[in-house]
Parts: structure tokens; C-alpha cells; sequence
């Protein structure tokens, strides 16, 4: 069976082990299924998720143009100490950009490869973790807005990574540590205005598991400009990889906006 369509991000389903679904035109396919069957992917160009124009896609999903425009691409989106919706100062849009960053904010420590700390949106766990590949994430800060949670990161990222080693993570090499003893060592770090929203009785530690059959011992990454054609038997899915046999990887959040044919056994 062949579906052509462009590719926006799996889907999940906290299960175990997570369930990934990707949308491709009016199917809404179980990728958990194909673990174990060949998957086909045939490169066909480009259609931005905004404008819809075959442009070259620039970054998450959009041409250059629409990236520079669209509200939920905003500079606090990566960076949620830039947020200003508290202050009613506008970035891109304002009445967008109330209604993210105006709402409850979790700051979680989590494991994907090494011990991390990272900024979500209450709504958004624990799919933000699964994106992530983490196989485990405890929540230490809930902030009624964007900001407080960003400037409560930025603080800890001093002494604790902000970011996901993607390699260690793909072949399951992940750290040991102890995110209670973690979030008890970081607790003086957390900036006075942010203080009042520790979690300090949260004893609940969220463990993921993935549906991958076997892991890469070195990734070699699946770029569809460079190889339009790709064929391989899929082991399994984690974070927004999906993982081939002989190492290869693909990651479809990073190719939002690319139109391809993928065709199934």
C-alpha cells in the first residue's frame, strides 16, 4: 500500500509501549504495526504547512516567508524566558501568544540520554516527553504562565543540561540518575519568583517505554534531499525517530512540511 501526502509529526498515545500514529491524507496509519515490515519512503518536494507553496521548507514546517510571520514560531517558543504575554506585550500575536503562554507551565527533569531539564505546557504531558525520547521525567516546577517557567530553566540549566544527546538516546544509552536526589540538589537554584510553585511533594515519576525491537549500535541519519529513495525493514519508533535496520534513522518532526510517498509490505 502507498500513501503520498507532505509529513507533519507522529501522533502518540501513552500506552505501553507508546503508540505512534502518522497522518497521511485521510488514513491515520499504526505505526506500531509496521515494526517489523518494510517501509518505503520516496522523497516528492515540499508543501510549507502554512502557505502551502512547494518552497523549500526553512524550519518546522514552513517556508522562510511564513516562519518569520507565524505566531507559533516566535522566538519564546524555544527560548520561554523571551515570553511578554504577561506583560500584554505583543511579539507576533498577541491574543495567540495569551492563550499559550497565559496558561499552567511544567518544568520537568527528564532522561533521554543524560539527566535534562526542559519547559512544557501542562497540556502537552507527557506527550513533550515521548517527543523527546525520554524514558523517564519527574515534574519540579508548576508556574501559572510561560515566563516564570522559562526564567526557572534558564536558572537550572547552570547546573543541570537543557539538551538531549540524540545519538545516546536512539541507541538507548541512557544515564542512571536519580531525579528525586536531582530535583532535591537543584531546589536552592530555582529563582525567588518561581519559589512558591515547587513541587516538592510530587512522587510520581513517569517511566516510557518504546516499541523498538532492536537498537542501532551507531545512527546514521536519513536525509531525503540526498536520498530520495529509501527502503528498509523498520525496528521501532522512538522520540520522532523511526529507527531502520543497518542504523539508519529518520526523523519526522524535523522533515515536517516534506511531501513523500511511503509505502508499506
Amino acid at each position: 500500500m502507498t500513501y503520498v501526502d507532505v509529513l507533519t509529526k507522529m501522533e502518540t498515545e501513552y500506552d505501553v509501549p507508546v503508540r505512534y500514529f502518522l497522518n497521511m491524507g485521510s488514513t491515520r496509519l499504526d505505526m506500531n504495526a509496521l515494526v517489523g515490515h518494510n517501509l518505503g519512503l520516496t522523497f516528492k518536494g515540499y508543501r510549507c504547512l502554512n502557505c502551502g507553496s512547494a518552497k523549500k521548507i526553512f524550519r518546522q514546517g514552513y517556508c522562510y516567508d511564513c516562519f518569520y510571520k507565524q505566531a507559533d514560531v516566535g522566538d519564546w517558543v524555544m527560548r520561554p524566558e523571551l515570553s511578554t504575554a504577561h506583560l500584554g506585550i505583543e511579539d507576533r500575536d498577541l491574543e495567540y501568544e495569551k492563550e499559550v503562554q497565559l496558561k499552567p507551565h511544567i518544568v520537568y527533569l527528564a532522561l533521554s540520554s543524560n539527566a535534562k531539564v526542559g519547559v512544557t505546557r501542562k497540556t502537552q504531558v507527557p506527550t513533550r516527553w515521548i517527543d523527546q525520547g525520554a524514558s523517564a521525567a519527574l515534574e519540579i516546577v508548576e508556574t501559572p504562565n510561560r515566563y516564570l517557567a522559562g526564567i526557572t530553566e534558564v536558572a537550572l540549566k547552570k547546573h543541570v543540561s537543557d539538551k538531549t544527546n540524540w545519538r545516546r538516546m536512539l541507541k538507548n544509552e541512557i544515564g542512571d540518575t536519580d531525579l528525586f536526589e536531582l530535583r532535591e540538589q537543584l531546589k536552592a537554584y530555582i529563582p525567588e519568583e518561581a519559589r512558591p510553585y515547587f513541587l516538592e511533594s510530587n512522587v510520581h515519576l513517569t517511566r516510557i517505554e518504546y516499541p523498538v525491537t532492536s537498537w542501532p549500535h551507531k545512527v546514521v541519519s536519513l536525509n531525503l534531499s540526498k536520498t530520495p529513495e529509501f527502503r528498509g525493514r523498520l525496528n521501532g519508533i522512538k522520540g520522532q525517530y523511526l529507527i531502520f535496520e543497518n542504523n539508519v534513522v529518520f526523523n519526522v518532526r524535523s522533515n515536517e512540511g516534506t511531501v513523500v510517498a511511503l509505502d508499506t509490505d
